[in-house]
């Protein structure tokens, strides 16, 4: 559901302009014109385009050209992949208004490609080159009519350099345009493209709504229910926790380490499991370490193309594998053989109606009086043809670590991650919210991974003795923080966003801590004269919980008196007080 990140803001204005620019209509033809409903990956990314700025849900990618190819060679491998992907020749036609619910294919038509022919290109290219694919985001794709890929040839002295491309995320996501990049230099290099053995999206639609299809889509959700109503909402429940009703700004740091990439592969060979799952492993600890969980919920974006149908498909699959990992197990080595099991179902449970899913959440959530927070993103692409790397694709394998600081972006999540390679250095990109991780503990974070897979590498690790290990601190709460219903949550937080909630009616927020059970919070309410129901006071504080800052669950229950007592800081003083009316305000019983 997470774009591949924006890296920095457009810097095209501080670069000479080009000599010429000059658009280019290229015409192409081939294949067949078909129509069909949409694949749920499509669907899902349609609805985000439709509602999101489009610099953040647009996606871009830059292609070097080697040096000796001809204008004519770039456009006519340009035409070839078109011709060869469905997808590339896709629109989706829809009423005003409407959201679109089809697909139709071309058989034939035009895109254009700008030149930008250059004296010389800017003091570092390929970052120029970013900036021009960075800058092609802006502006929403007509989903109905418009080529889903913006290209810009940039040359010099007519002699092509880069191909800067934004990308509809209806399309294409980081997987695909890996795969396309792979397949544009194998065009220029004269090879020949071996036939596709992945389904275009017409095809991928009609097995997702087969009758197989609509159970794996049905038994998806039934997995995602059971996570939303019995995990964690937030990881990151703190005191300090995420800023109300806002995305933050995050800078990128990224790791660079030959001691990672040696230490991953040491641990794996030590575990007998693979890279990609002791990787996971380290990450769900770590987090789970930090955020002082005793699980750790994380979507993992590129988990739904495992399927060979799908792996090498020029479409958006776009749609989370979502991770619960409980972490309560006594050593690493454990939590590796858990690992495993729990990320196959993930991965299994990642094909699903986004429509009905978000229909499913704002129900569970409300039902629960709680907001489920996708705190947690983690996106290993390393395994892609031809990894998705950026401005940050320069070579420098000769780092035994470092970390550097790269630009900032809107971050609509707490932590995202992307591991690009894992040998021979192990590169990860991090962006985590200032409002949670100071710089230094976002770098102690990624230090800290390392550190994590070289104990690993050298024995199992107790799972008690991460702080040690890996010098990261669990967050601190403070006395008045508790655990209710699998969740951290603040009374205090609670009373306060109540209060709110009901216009500034007094409010009182009781623990209940019974032996051998999780403790469950009862709201007292003085409501006076004003009309209010238990059912009315849980709608008006659900709607403010995703903005409330971090900590608050609804209450179990809400007592309605007439009048505060004399002494409203006593809670034995509101429960003698005469009820006027209480329930769960829940739609269902909980």
């Amino acid at each position: 559901m997470t774009p591949t990140p924006a890296v920095g803001k457009d810097t095209m204005h501080q670069n000479p302009p080009p000599l010429t620019t000059t658009t280019v209509t290229v015409a192409y033809a081939g294949g067949d014109e078909r129509r069909g409903p949409v694949t749920m990956g499509q669907a899902n990314m349609i609805r985000c385009i439709l509602r999101d700025d489009p610099t953040h849900i647009n996606i871009h990618d830059v292609w070097p050209v080697p040096e000796g190819t001809t204008s004519a060679a770039v456009t006519d491998a340009l035409c070839a992949l078109t011709v060869r992907h469905e997808g590339l020749r896709t629109t989706f036609p829809h009423p005003p208004g409407a959201t679109p619910v089809d697909q139709v294919v071309a058989s034939e038509g035009t895109f254009t490609v700008t030149v930008l022919d250059h004296a010389e290109l800017p003091g570092d290219p390929a970052e120029y080159a970013e900036s021009v694919a960075r800058a092609a985001r802006a502006g929403r794709f007509a989903l109905d009519r418009e080529f889903p890929v913006r290209i810009t040839l940039l040359t010099v002295t007519g002699q092509p350099a880069y191909v800067a491309l934004a990308f509809s995320h209806a399309v294409a996501d980081g997987s695909a345009m890996a795969i396309l990049r792979e397949e544009f230099a194998e065009l220029l290099a004269g090879k020949e493209l071996p036939g596709l053995t992945s389904l275009p999206p017409v095809d991928l639609a009609a097995v997702e709504a087969s009758p197989a299809g609509l159970r794996k889509s049905e038994a998806s959700l039934r997995y995602w229910e059971r996570i939303l109503r019995t995990g964690p909402q937030e990881m990151f429940a703190e005191p300090r926790g995420r800023r109300p009703g806002t995305d933050e700004e995050a800078r990128q740091l990224t790791l660079r380490s030959r001691r990672g990439a040696r230490a991953l592969a040491g641990a794996a060979r030590r575990t007998g499991h693979p890279e990609a799952t002791v990787l996971m492993a380290a990450w769900c600890a770590l987090v789970a370490h930090r955020a002082g969980q005793d699980s750790c919920v994380t979507a993992v974006p590129s988990a739904n193309r495992f399927h060979a149908r799908v792996a090498r498909s020029v479409t958006t699959t776009s749609q989370d594998a979502l991770l619960h990992l409980d972490v309560r197990v006594e050593t690493f080595d454990a939590l590796v053989a858990r690992t495993w099991g729990a990320v196959l179902n993930a991965y299994r449970h990642s094909q699903f109606d986004s429509v009905r899913l978000w229909e499913m959440i704002d129900r569970v959530t409300a039902e629960r009086g709680s907001h489920f927070g996708r705190d947690v993103v983690f996106n290993d692409v390393s395994a892609l043809p031809a990894p998705l790397l950026g401005t940050d694709a320069q070579e420098r394998d000769d780092a035994e670590q470092e970390l550097t600081w790269g630009p900032p972006q809107a971050l609509p999540t707490r932590l995202l991650a992307f591991t690009y390679r894992t040998a021979p250095q192990l590169h990860i990109s991090l962006w985590a919210a200032p409002s949670v991780f100071t710089p230094e503990e976002a770098e102690g974070f990624l230090s800290g991974l390392v550190l994590l897979l070289e104990a690993a590498a050298a024995g199992d690790v107790p799972m008690k003795a991460l702080a040690e290990v890996t010098g990261v601190r669990p967050a601190e709460r403070g006395p008045d923080w508790l655990r209710v219903d699998g969740c951290w949550v603040s009374p205090d937080a609670v009373r306060e966003t109540l209060g709110r909630a009901v216009g500034g009616l007094p409010v009182r927020v009781q623990v209940t801590e019974a032996s051998g059970a999780e403790p469950y919070l009862t709201a007292y309410i003085a409501c006076g004269e004003t009309p209010l129901t238990p059912t009315e006071a849980h709608r008006a504080l659900t709607a403010l919980i995703p903005a409330a800052g971090s900590g608050v669950l609804a209450p179990h229950r809400y007592v309605l008196v007439e009048n505060p007592p004399a002494e409203p800081d006593r809670s034995d003083a509101w429960r003698r007080l005469n009820t006027i009316d209480e329930g769960t305000g829940r739609s269902r019983q909980v």
